[in-house]
Parts: C-alpha cells; sequence; structure tokens
C-alpha cells in the first residue's frame, strides 16, 4: 500500500481539501439521497408458469403433465486444429544454433588475438632486455678498457695514398706505421697505469709526421709482464692521427713489466703518449 507523501505545504493544503469535500459529499447523500419503498416495487420480466423445461400448445394446464421422451440434443464437437508449431520451433532453434556459432567463432577469434598480442609482447620485452643487457656488456667494456671503441675487420691488397696498385713504404720500415713520411718531432714520456705493476722497460715512440696530442693506448699484460695486445686512441686522446697510433702501439707492445704470478691471465691497463712538434 503507498503511503501519501505530505512533504510539502501545497500536498497538505490539498489532503485537507479533498477530505473536506468528500465529507460533505458522504452528509449530503445520507440526508438528501434518493428514498425507496420497503418492500421495494417488483421488476423484471414475467416468466409463464411450467412444469417442464421444453412444451408445445396454447392452453396453459394446471397440473404437471405426463411429458414425452426428452429429445436428443445434438451436441457439436468442435475439434481443436492444434498449432503446428513444429516448424517455428526448428527455426528458433535454427536461429539459437547459429548465434551459438557465431558467439564461439567470435569468442575463438579474441581470444587468438589476445595470444597474439600476448606473443608480441612478450617477443618485444626479450628484444629490449637483450638490448639493454648487450648495451650494459658495451658501458662494462669501455669502462674497463678505458673507453675502448674496438673495430673488427680485414684489410687485404695494397697499402698507399696513389691510384697505383702496390704496397708503398720502404724496405726498412715499420710494417704498423701509418706515416710515409716526417720531419722531427719527439715523443714524450709516458705514463704507465698497471695496478701495482711496474713498467721495467720503457720505449719511447717514433715521431714521423706533424701532428701532436695526446695518444692513450690501452694494454692487456700476462703474469709474466709481455704486453700482449695494444689498442691506441681510446677514450682520453686528443689526437688520432694514424701517424701517431701506429707508433703508440708499437711503444706499448715493446714495453715490459713486471712480473706477477697472482694476477690473472691478462691484467687491462693503459699507456698515456704526448706526442710534441716542440723539442
Amino acid at each position: 500500500m503507498k503511503i501519501l507523501n505530505l512533504n510539502t505545504v501545497h500536498k497538505r493544503k490539498s489532503a485537507t481539501i479533498t477530505a473536506i469535500i468528500v465529507s460533505l459529499l458522504l452528509l449530503c447523500i445520507f440526508f438528501f439521497g434518493l428514498k425507496y419503498l420497503d418492500p421495494p416495487i417488483e421488476s423484471g420480466i414475467a416468466v409463464n408458469f411450467g412444469t417442464s423445461n421444453v412444451g408445445s400448445g396454447n392452453i396453459q394446464p394446471r397440473e404437471p403433465i405426463k411429458t414425452e421422451n426428452n429429445p436428443k440434443v445434438t451436441e457439436e464437437v468442435v475439434e481443436e486444429v492444434e498449432q503446428d508449431t513444429s516448424s517455428d520451433k526448428a527455426i528458433t532453434e535454427d536461429v539459437v544454433t547459429q548465434e551459438s556459432e557465431e558467439s564461439i567463432r567470435i569468442k575463438k577469434e579474441q581470444a587468438a588475438k589476445r595470444k597474439a598480442a600476448e606473443a608480441e609482447r612478450k617477443a618485444k620485452a626479450e628484444a629490449e632486455r637483450k638490448k639493454r643487457e648487450e648495451e650494459e656488456k658495451k658501458r662494462k667494456l669501455d669502462e674497463l678498457m678505458g673507453g675502448l671503441n674496438k673495430s673488427d675487420g680485414n684489410t687485404t691488397g695494397g697499402e698507399g695514398n696513389d691510384n697505383v696498385g702496390g704496397d708503398k713504404g720502404s724496405e726498412d720500415g715499420d710494417p704498423n706505421a701509418d706515416g710515409y713520411y716526417g720531419n722531427g718531432g719527439s715523443g714524450g714520456n709516458g705514463d704507465y697505469q698497471l695496478g701495482n705493476r711496474k713498467p721495467l722497460n720503457k720505449p719511447k715512440p717514433k715521431y714521423e709526421c706533424e701532428e701532436e696530442g695526446l695518444v692513450v693506448v690501452a694494454i692487456e699484460v700476462n703474469r709474466n709482464g709481455k704486453v700482449i695486445k695494444a689498442t691506441p686512441g681510446v677514450k682520453g686522446s686528443t689526437n688520432t692521427a694514424q701517424c701517431l697510433l701506429s707508433q703508440a702501439k708499437i711503444a706499448a707492445m715493446k714495453t715490459t713489466w713486471q712480473a706477477d704470478s697472482k694476477a690473472g691471465s691478462k691484467q687491462i691497463g693503459i699507456i698515456k703518449y704526448r706526442f710534441s712538434l716542440s723539442n
């Protein structure tokens, strides 16, 4: 039952006026309503006197009469026509089946898309991880080698700065030197760094070109104190002219160090050579 919600002044006024009007109507009906007779006047349709449900003739008998056999009442049989709903059912089932197949297909496609997206995401993450690992390895190697930028490659054919085939240079020259001529200058004393080990032999690099500056050489030394690898022009170098790099490498390879049986198979260090044109 819904309860009236008289939460405003207008609703309460309307309810009061309605109650007053209904009360006045009830009073008027009670005092001034239509009067009726007691007993009331009979009304309706007159029904003929009789003693049976059927009859015939024009004389009204006063006593029950003998009746004949009740006539046969023909009952009309109404056959109910059942509506054939099999076709509708088949159509409904077909529609439901189609919807089910369509929903299954859509779900399979969505699952395949999710699987492909997940595989792509994992592949990208793996590629990023490998890239970060390679960058980290390169960074650590550069720090260890003093910023070494290593370049791999093979050189074939002749050597020289002319357009004619052959091997330019001098028979008593150095095969590791890139300069073909020079006129003086001096290679300064080196700055040798290999942990606690000291250099025993410190040959100076030759000066064969009109270039000057600092060349830093990254070296690898074995336990016996022999330099097994030298890479000139690493981080910190101020001049990477080939004539300076080649001579710095030759001098670094000829340098010998204190032996250390407790050192690793190769110990990494650096040698700094400063080239100057002034005598």
